[in-house]
């Protein structure tokens, strides 16, 4: 019989906790919410603690949390309603939580994520931006505190399906017999787009993926492949693969997630419709598995799979993330914390799409590379980043 467990879902109203809270519906007797945070939205929030009734929720500023609070007296609910990075982090290190869903999107999931990894918690990992901005800290502190990891993004979800358990022993991809992993991309919507047309670009194209529902910085990050490049460095952290033995394929069809090639010239591929409940359910039941609501796929409609090699020109935000993790250091830290500016102004349509690219590489050939080794150190190359990243972006925006 599965074991019971206790959920935070950081994140809750977002894709990630909504396909969570989908999944756990089905599974109700094994699994109780204690905790949801979101960011501002107090209407989704309240109809999930509505129907969930979890013991704490939390809202990222106090205006929110109090609007939430007195919602929730209203309908008689005893729901203790936080606010801020202190109620993200008291959520994610409570006593009767074993289990802690980290689906906060960008650099402001690395805290309550790394406070759960500092008190020995299960985390299902879908938040990149915490490996990516704090690297060997944060794998430390899962080491040093008992802490399991599981990653959701569905990529490095099929990795680990395709590892071998031990993995989790902290033993190197390498020691393993790892030739090299295969990280999948889809190549966006605009695989194909001629590139004299880039410019022209708006955010409800790039918003519009053609295999997976996701929220909009996701979205745009696929987009520019900004998010595999991410990805790339996530996928180092989590299985000790030096990155150049990280290859991304462009695959359309996003059926198979990735591979891992072994030196016996073996490939072990994960494959499954496009639908995140699939990584969410693994995670949530390992090392058994349950029902995640997804229709199984059916290789006969398939088809044909396609593969291709990604073009840097295309896509030169991957090529930024590959000198971000071969620079190592505080590199990654700048290049997310100037992709976050970036893509927030290409939404607010301040910038055209082609200038996020250059707003990274402004941040990255401007600020200088340091060793990182507290997390003091990490937000503040974080903030020195994004000033670099805005004064670039005043500057275009003179243009």
């Amino acid at each position: 019989m599965m074991e019971s467990r206790s959920i935070t879902l950081l994140g809750s109203t977002g894709t990630i906790g909504q396909n969570t809270l989908d999944v756990v519906s089905r599974h109700c007797d094994s699994y109780r919410v204690v905790a949801l945070t979101a960011n501002t939205d107090v209407d989704a929030l309240e109809k999930q603690c509505l129907r969930w009734q979890p013991d704490y929720a939390v809202m990222s500023d106090h205006d929110s949390a109090q609007r939430l609070f007195e919602r929730l007296q209203r309908q008689g609910l005893a729901t203790q309603v936080l606010a801020g990075v202190e109620g993200l982090q008291q959520v994610a290190c409570l006593e009767q939580v074993d289990t802690v869903v980290a689906g906060i999107v960008g650099a402001a999931g690395l805290m309550p994520t790394l406070a759960a990894a500092k008190a020995g918690k299960r985390i299902l990992l879908a938040n990149k931006e915490a490996l990516v901005m704090s690297g060997q800290l944060f794998m430390d502190a899962v080491s040093d505190n008992g802490a399991v990891l599981l990653p959701v993004d569905s990529e490095h979800n099929a990795i680990f399906q395709c590892m071998p358990h031990s993995v989790q022993d902290q033993a190197t991809a390498e020691q393993l017999g790892v030739d090299k992993i295969l990280l999948t991309a889809s190549g966006g919507p605009f695989r194909t787009l001629p590139l004299q047309h880039f410019d022209a670009i708006t955010p409800e194209q790039a918003v519009s993926h053609p295999n997976w529902v996701m929220g909009q910085k996701i979205s745009v990050d696929s987009a520019t492949m900004m998010n595999k490049g991410l990805e790339v460095i996530e996928a180092h952290w989590l299985f000790g693969v030096s990155h150049d033995l990280i290859e991304v394929v462009i695959h359309p069809q996003s059926i198979i997630h990735s591979m891992v090639s072994y030196t016996d010239g073996s490939i072990l591929a994960q494959l499954g419709n496009p639908d995140m409940r699939t990584p969410i359910a693994h995670c949530l039941a390992w090392p058994e598995r349950i029902a995640s609501g997804v229709e199984p796929l059916d290789i006969f409609d398939v088809a044909k799979l396609e593969f291709e090699k990604p073009d840097l020109q295309r896509f030169p935000c991957l090529e930024l993330c590959y000198q971000a993790i071969q620079t190592g250091g505080s590199a990654s830290i700048a290049l997310n914390a100037a992709n976050e500016i970036a893509v927030q102004a290409f939404l607010q349509k301040r910038i055209r799409f082609t200038a996020i690219a250059d707003i990274i590489e402004s941040a990255l050939s401007e600020i200088t590379t340091t060793e990182v080794k507290t997390l003091d150190a990490i937000l503040d190359v974080d903030q020195a980043a994004r000033d670099i990243a805005n004064a670039h972006l005043k500057k275009l925006q003179k243009v």
